[in-house]
């Protein structure tokens, strides 16, 4: 009688050893926790539309999801509310996507002192999203400081920001400008 119930037994312990670990497991999250989120596993959540919930009225539901980018040095991650409000973003944002970079007011509150030195996780997406794009994070920071309407320019450019050599003179880092994660 008793080794019947032990698969059982083993398999309720391990529920409960894998809650009290505190494991992020994205697809486990709430919707309004999940955007900005780093999984156990070292990989970002995000807010994806469900291909499979259509709700009846033209409405979308959504679901956090895993993606296959990994943030390295930091795992088991979830974004403060105040970081993403001093950063600019929304928790109800869907994907992953460098697109905010061309708002200005964006660049301007990802790059004030309250977001850039407070947030890494934050800060760490978009260096990577940015450097996708050809555009050195803390050189656009501080081109958005003394000149906003040339760090615009450059960052809609073909993609050929100005590299360490060619830049204009002057500070290419902001002083105070935080190492990134990777």
């Amino acid at each position: 009688m008793i080794f019947s119930k032990l698969p059982l037994s083993l398999f309720m312990s391990s529920l409960f050893f894998h809650a009290a670990l505190g494991e992020i497991v994205c697809e486990e999250l709430p919707l309004d926790i999940c955007a900005f989120a780093i999984a156990s596993s070292g990989k970002r959540c995000l807010l994806e539309t469900s291909t499979t919930n259509v709700v009846k009225g033209g409405g979308v539901e959504y679901e956090c999801k895993t993606s296959e980018v990994v943030v390295k040095n930091m795992v088991e991650y979830i974004e403060t509310d105040k970081c993403v409000k001093a950063c600019g973003l929304d928790r109800k944002s869907v994907g992953i996507s460098s697109d905010s970079l061309l708002e200005p007011q964006f660049t301007v509150k990802l790059c004030a002192q309250d977001c850039y030195q407070n947030c890494p996780n934050i800060v760490d997406l978009y260096f990577n999203l940015s450097a996708a794009e050809g555009v050195y994070l803390p050189d656009l920071c501080v081109r958005q400081l003394y000149n906003p309407h040339r760090a615009m320019e450059e960052l809609l450019s073909s993609g050929a920001a100005p590299g360490p050599v060619a830049h204009e003179p002057g500070p290419v880092a902001s002083p105070t400008a935080p190492t990134p994660i990777n």
